[in-house]
């Protein structure tokens, strides 16, 4: 019987083992870069977010869909594009595109750059909204089936006010924050925006309106005036599109790929999609780069720790993560510097001082340069002040220097269900964030000493950071979030820039010879599910996953610490401009 037991046994083991070994030949098979055929077409489809950490993936057949690609994977593959002779040409085919003003600009300049190389690139629109068209109009040539529509008509924001609905229910947000512009969340404790509010958004929103006229009229050869006027009249049917000179062609597919053909004088092109091309080697492109820069991906809103998913989509930017990617990044000897690539609202407060002074021990050891991305603003900025040179893009929501506290208040609600609770306590602020208790004046008092006190360190920080007095940086703080462009106005940045620019500045002060082609290293690495299962994870995460479904509108500011009571450095509002 013993043996019969232990030759089982040994079959599941030996099983367990051909199983490895057929899972890992599959995904060697599924990661091996495909064969490119001469005159390619390469075929950017771009949809949703765009990403500045590579996700994970699911290495198995059948079961991960293709790789989804990063800001940096872009800005390589349409560099790499320029120089294979295989890729005939590019086809950008925008289609729901969800990424921020600052994502799409530097995708746009990445397709100028990509048409440098006198290739052809053509864009293909299927219901193109505003962030599609404004990628595609960088494009030789905008097509659009005959049939189809441009819903394109300017821009807005919708601002939701939960207040009154909070009272029916009996929950209280309660706030104390430090700047006039910080009052956040307004949307928990007022039924309209405040002057302050209002006033910001305002500017936000005429900025980036002014940006969006001025790119769409440079690339159409129109006039301001004609576009604001044509943006008045949107959105448009297909053939109004064409009339009002914002479409090239209306053809279907086909269509335009004998134009493409017609052009490029070949019979035959073969399509290749950017998924299919982001495991193409640089070297097999014709390029060789070689010096290394680390891109550091600062990516979510900022907790300490948790957070963790193995599936490596948090939303969360933690302190101990970014302290072991910056370190390696300054350690590793092969590395000539670091960009750190910043796409955060914010968060707790103590974490992001965390983050900044890790950055700052590693801009001691390698040149560093802080990229800006859709967002560095409040926890976000504040982690880029190490004196270190700061770039964005004119459409990078950034600023909100300022500090808030927030908790919430239950007992209404608690009394509506029948539930009551008894609170003992030794100390007099012992109750000061449970959700049974009001703020009391002596409890305001406390937390206002505690928000002044974390505010003026963020003031002597981003004094530090843009050398200047603190009383200059006051005039610009008090919450108040800047667009790029206003920032740079305001010296709150150093340059308008993307990666590109970054690069340059990077290879300036580490003595890399201007024309040398560098390799950007992304930090974290693309990472398998298995990769990442296997890594160390704080035993905490799974609490903060749990929670973070609950509160949803919250959920950047790190529920657990909202749902106890903390200090926030974040934005007052969410920007999603449409």
């Amino acid at each position: 019987m013993k043996k019969f037991l232990l030759g089982i046994l040994v079959g599941f083991v030996f099983l367990g083992l051909a199983s490895v070994v057929v899972l890992f030949a599959f995904v060697r098979l599924a990661t091996r870069p495909p064969g490119i055929p001469d005159d390619s077409v390469l075929v950017l489809k771009i949809e949703g977010d765009i990403p500045e950490r590579p996700p994970v993936s699911i290495p198995v057949p059948f079961l991960d869909g293709p790789p989804r690609a990063t800001v940096r994977d872009y800005w390589e593959m349409l560099r790499k594009a320029a120089a294979d002779p295989r890729i005939r040409a590019v086809i950008v085919a925008p289609d729901g595109v969800a990424a921020g003003w600052g994502k799409c600009e530097e995708l746009r300049s990445n397709l100028e750059a990509f048409k440098r190389s006198g290739k052809p690139l053509y864009a293909w629109l299927s219901y193109p909204r505003t962030r599609d068209y404004y990628v595609a109009s960088a494009a030789d040539k905008i097509f659009m089936a005959p049939e189809d529509a441009l819903d394109m008509k300017g821009l807005r924001f919708e601002l939701m006010y939960l207040k009154a609905g909070l009272d029916k229910i009996g929950v209280q947000v309660e706030m104390e924050h430090a700047g006039k512009y910080k009052d956040a969340p307004e949307m928990f404790t007022r039924t309209e925006p405040s002057p302050e509010s209002r006033e910001s958004l305002n500017a936000v929103l005429d900025e980036v309106y002014s940006q969006l006229v001025s790119v769409i009229g440079k690339a159409r050869k129109k006039s301001p005036e004609e576009v604001r006027a044509l943006l008045d009249q949107g959105p448009f049917l297909s053939g109004q599109a064409k009339a009002a000179g914002l479409v090239d062609s209306l053809e279907y597919q086909d269509g335009m790929f004998n134009q493409l053909k017609s052009r490029l004088k070949e019979k035959e092109l073969h399509k290749l999609a950017h998924t299919d091309y982001l495991n193409v080697s640089s070297e097999s492109a014709g390029l060789r780069p070689k010096s290394r820069i680390a891109l550091v991906a600062a990516e979510g809103s900022i907790v300490r720790s948790g957070g963790d998913s193995p599936f490596g989509d948090s939303g969360m930017l933690t302190a101990a993560e970014m302290r072991t990617l910056l370190r390696r990044a300054a350690d590793d000897r092969a590395i000539r510097g670091i960009i750190v690539r910043v796409d955060s609202p914010g968060g707790d407060s103590f974490a992001s001082d965390e983050i900044w002074r890790e950055m700052s021990l590693a801009s001691k050891k390698k040149p560093l340069v802080v990229s800006m991305s859709d967002t560095a603003a409040s926890g976000g900025y504040y982690l880029a002040m190490t004196g270190d040179p700061v770039l964005a893009y004119p459409g990078t929501v950034t600023g909100s220097i300022g500090v808030f506290y927030g908790k919430v208040n239950l007992r209404g609600l608690y009394n509506k269900l029948g539930v009551s609770k008894e609170i003992l306590a030794r100390g007099q602020f012992a109750a000061l964030d449970s959700d049974y208790a009001p703020l009391t004046d002596a409890g305001r008092q406390k937390l206002q000493t505690m928000v002044q006190a974390t505010y003026s360190t963020f003031l002597s920080r981003v004094a530090h950071g843009r050398k200047r007095p603190v009383n200059e940086v006051e005039g610009l703080a008090q919450g108040r979030v800047w667009i790029g462009s206003a920032a740079r106005r305001n010296g709150l940045i150093d340059e308008l820039g993307g990666i590109d620019r970054a690069v340059e500045i990077v290879k300036q002060k580490s003595g890399i010879p201007k024309d040398e082609l560098v390799r950007l290293v992304s930090y974290p690495p693309r990472q398998t599910i298995f990769e990442r299962m296997m890594a160390k994870r704080d035993p905490l995460a799974n609490v903060n996953e749990s929670l973070s479904g609950i509160i949803g509108p919250l959920r950047r500011l790190s529920t657990t610490g909202w749902a106890r009571g903390a200090v926030f450095t974040a934005m007052p509002f969410t920007i999603e401009m449409r």
